[in-house]
């Protein structure tokens, strides 16, 4: 999957998305809502920025051609823009309209709170002969167009109409993530991206089930003389409706919901690039849901980046033929360690053979779960334990060993490594603590010293007495041997 010489005109309204972190440690004594304590703030580009830096993250190049206003935003938003070696920045600077920004506060990995500063009043001409212009100039030379209508102004029907007829005399497909009912606006569009809602409103027909979005995506089309409708529909996946009467259901990616901000944004990215790069439009489809997927699990407005999904693809591939979704290579589990920390979740991370299962370590494992909000379970490889416990263990196979821990609901990941200790692993993976059984001390436990350096901890859990692993194969071989007969030196009379 190679995108770098995919290129892609983004046209539409352009944001600035600005998080707040807080705590909420009180209710104000002046009014009945609860006191945000601000402990941290970060920015990130929004609307048609977003799928731009979407492009960028996939390895392809975005020509980003929108309105800022003259104001602290725009200057926010064009340095962010400036960390993008795949975005070309063609933005118009208007004196008629602020940037559009809107600030999200954010407290237990919740939004709490949305407040957008925008107009949306119509362009006026001379900003509607600025972007045409920009237009104009940056059309020749792309693989696809992304129109991204936020109702903030820019997609005016002049700058449609222009975007389409030039698209069309280049042959060059159209994608339209639309905002206003009237699908008549984006007549000519390859596809249309609207979410159940937006598409609702549109035919004016229910959504409730398949057969009507496929009733209301037909009409839609008819409307749009659009080549297709993609309906993305939440937890149900998306839709893509073709014109000509081909429908195709894809089912929902995520794993965990975390945050759905910018997520359409991302759908329509992923679809432009890979049709762009020669996908038909359901194969395109299956890899935006895919990366809508991982986006979603991520906090804030976000983007996918080649590696996480080429990632997820393997890992889907995989999940399709053993139907286990928790056991993850070194990668994938290292992807997942970093997509937990961004949200501000702690990570936990264990390690051991785990032969043969017994309370002793559904004990642990459960207390090791209690000490953060993701577990990591590492397991030694088969040779890795023959070389720690002697040439006849494991009893289980690392498969089945795997198999058994995913199954516990404590556990949310769980890997394997090679070597004799898990300290490469915890290097790469950097939990935020570290746990082992009490039968350890902290100057003993590997990689405590470099946990503790990155400002982890270490945590010794007290073991069930009477449970271990030796123990149990012990008594099964004592049961197997063979009872000495009557009246022999091992039965005395």
């Amino acid at each position: 999957m190679d995108f770098s010489h995919t290129r892609i005109l983004c046209i539409g309204d352009v944001m600035l998305d600005h998080f707040a972190y807080c705590d909420i440690e009180r209710i104000s004594p002046e009014a009945p809502v609860p006191v945000l304590l601000v402990r941290n703030r970060r920015c990130s580009l929004g609307g048609t920025g977003n799928v731009a830096r979407n492009i960028a993250s996939l390895g392809g190049e975005a020509i980003l051609v929108g309105l800022l206003g003259r104001d602290a935003a725009a200057d926010d938003l064009r340095a962010l823009i400036g960390n993008w070696s795949g975005i070309r920045n063609r933005l118009i600077s208007s004196d008629s309209r602020p940037t559009t920004c809107k600030t999200r506060y954010i407290a237990a990995h919740q939004q709490i709170m949305r407040v957008d500063e925008e107009q949306s009043h119509a362009i006026n001409a001379t900003e509607e002969a600025a972007l045409i212009a920009e237009i104009d100039e940056a059309i020749d030379g792309v693989d696809a167009v992304v129109v991204s209508d936020y109702g903030k102004g820019v997609v005016a029907r002049k700058i449609l109409s222009r975007v389409m007829r030039l698209a069309h005399a280049r042959r060059i497909p159209v994608f339209v993530d639309p905002k206003h009912d009237d699908f008549r606006r984006y007549r000519g569009a390859t596809c249309i991206t609207p979410n159940l809602m937006e598409l609702s409103r549109a035919a004016k027909m229910p959504v409730a089930t398949d057969t009507d979005v496929i009733g209301a995506s037909t009409k839609a089309l008819r409307a749009a003389q659009a080549e297709a409708i993609l309906a993305t529909r939440s937890e149900k996946g998306m839709m893509l409706v073709e014109a000509s009467g081909a429908v195709h259901i894809d089912a929902a990616r995520a794993r965990e919901v975390f945050d759905v901000s910018g997520a359409g944004d991302t759908v329509i990215a992923v679809l432009a690039l890979a049709h762009a790069s020669g996908q038909p439009l359901p194969q395109a489809m299956r890899l935006a849901n895919t990366a809508a997927g991982i986006v979603v699990g991520k906090l804030g407005t976000a983007a996918v980046d080649l590696d996480e999904l080429i990632l997820e693809l393997s890992r889907e591939a995989r999940d399709k033929d053993t139907g286990q979704t928790k056991i993850h290579t070194l990668a994938e589990a290292e992807m997942l360690a970093r997509q937990w920390k961004a949200r501000g979740l702690s990570v936990g991370f264990t390690n051991g053979c785990f032969d043969i299962i017994h309370p002793g370590h559904v004990t642990l494992l459960a207390k090791a779960r209690l000490e953060c909000d993701r577990l990591i379970v590492a397991l030694n490889s088969d040779d890795s334990v023959s070389r720690l416990k002697g040439p006849q263990r494991p009893i289980n196979a690392l498969p089945d060993r795997a198999a058994v821990i995913a199954a516990l609901a404590s556990v949310d990941a769980v890997t394997s490594f090679e070597d004799d200790t898990p300290l490469a692993l915890i290097e790469r993976l950097k939990p935020d603590v570290l746990i082992k059984g009490g039968d350890y001390t902290f100057e003993t436990v590997v990689g405590s010293t470099e946990v503790e350096a990155n400002g982890g901890r270490v945590v010794l859990i007290d073991l069930i007495e009477g449970h271990s692993t030796t123990g149990v194969v012990g008594r099964m071989r004592a049961a197997a041997e063979p009872a000495a007969p009557a009246g022999s030196p091992a039965d005395p009379a």
